[in-house]
């Protein structure tokens, strides 16, 4: 179903709150899901008893990712403090589907030089983050991790090409962390990185004057038309004929997975008059942001659990208008998508005031919620305002991920 209100269950814990970030190759696929915690270390905590907190479980929700239109699971990094390595409460790790990461405060003993040895010698893959090239205690895990974390911002641009010469005997993996742009981001494959990690995915390379292509003008249209008062399938239909692939595409999606139509859908005006038009106008709205073909997948990606999640929430909160809190979240990364100035990109589409307020300045109902969900993405768990108790946050983003991978395979 795309409109279902979700509601935590007694059994599940309201602490736990996940949430993913991607790591990508130097073509910008997904290599790595990276998983954040809500703790003083955003790392694994062994005092978690929740079955939903179990690796298996976590694995299953949270590493599936849609490559050259097949779903396919990539291993998560999870970050490990060294008193829980020493432990005997690290939970045995489902083979290849996790990295475990290492944080550069560790007190590093013998033991735990032991401990990660055995580990690599189990298979099991080990990073380290928090890399500080003064820390001379580090110095000793170079030659036990596979991937070492370089925290571009922190280290700084222009110092990283000696630092890399330095490591080039160690045969590490290197990861840059914290890339913020693309400008950052092509420098850094330039210098040989293996892997990515930041919001560069999530900024436009922005120039004035740019306007939404031609293609997308009919979805405009479109858009602008549903929501006059007195639109009619027939009306709506009539408008998509200027793009035939448009109702072609409209219709393998509304009769796929994504849906659960009990009976095949055979014209546009006949999805309208079944699933109405805020429906239509969701795939719409989705059409735009997908049409193009060279965006990002995982950027598509994030769009879709944006809105979706901030579509879950206005129906928690029992909001009437919930189609404009999903048209709010997946359009706050529209710029980024077409490379379009967001003000500019606005002024451009026949969106209400309200909407633009949203996601311009975070204002009102649908703003508070958009920035919500935005942190929860980031995993600030700690920024997120809401008055929705954490289980609320944690099944809201966990379904939305789930909408998403079977949207992406729909279109």
């Amino acid at each position: 179903m795309l409109s279902q209100t979700i509601v935590p269950s007694d059994e599940q814990g309201t602490d736990i709150l996940f949430a993913r970030q991607s790591i990508y190759t130097k073509n910008r696929d997904v290599a790595y899901y990276e998983l954040l915690f809500r703790n003083a270390d955003n790392a694994y905590d062994p005092k978690i008893k929740d079955e939903a907190a179990t690796f298996e479980v976590i694995a299953n929700n949270y590493s599936n990712v849609l490559i050259d239109g097949v779903v396919k699971t990539v291993p998560c990094f999870i970050k490990v403090t060294d008193e829980l390595l020493l432990s005997d409460k690290l939970p045995a790790l489902p083979k290849g589907r996790f990295v475990l990461e290492i944080l550069g405060r560790s007190h590093i003993s013998a033991e735990l030089i032991d401990k990660l040895r055995e580990l690599g010698k189990q298979g099991v893959r080990l990073a380290l983050a928090d890399y500080d090239p003064n820390d001379r205690r580090l110095d000793v895990l170079l030659n036990i991790v596979h991937i070492l974390k370089l925290d571009v911002r922190r280290i700084g641009m222009d110092k990283l090409p000696s630092l890399i010469r330095h490591l080039k005997p160690f045969h590490l993996e290197l990861l840059a962390d914290k890339v913020e742009s693309k400008e950052q981001y092509i420098n850094c494959v330039d210098m040989g990185f293996s892997l990515y990690q930041g919001f560069f995915l999530s900024q436009p390379a922005t120039a004035k004057g740019r306007k939404i292509t031609a293609n997308k003008m009919v979805l405009l249209q479109l858009l602008a038309e549903i929501d006059k008062p007195h639109a009619t399938a027939k009306s709506i239909e009539e408008l998509a004929l200027n793009d035939p692939g448009l109702t072609f595409k409209i219709l393998k999606v509304v009769n796929s997975a994504a849906f659960s139509s009990p009976k095949e859908i055979t014209s546009l005006s006949h999805a309208i008059g079944i699933l109405g038009m805020n429906q239509i106008k969701r795939w719409i709205v989705i059409f735009m942001t997908t049409s193009d073909g060279k965006a990002p997948v995982d950027l598509i990606n994030n769009m879709l659990v944006r809105g979706r999640m901030c579509e879950l929430l206005s129906e928690i909160l029992g909001e009437a208008d919930s189609i404009s809190y999903f048209m709010v979240g997946l359009l706050s990364q529209l710029d980024a998508l077409l490379n379009i100035e967001m003000e500019e990109l606005l002024g451009q589409m026949p969106l209400t005031e309200q909407i633009s307020d949203a996601i311009l300045e975070h204002k009102g109902q649908m703003g508070e919620v958009l920035s919500d969900v935005k942190h929860y993405q980031l995993g600030e768990f700690n920024a997120v305002r809401g008055s929705l108790g954490s289980a609320f946050y944690q099944m809201a983003y966990r379904h939305s991920i789930n909408w998403a991978d079977q949207v992406m395979k729909a279109i």
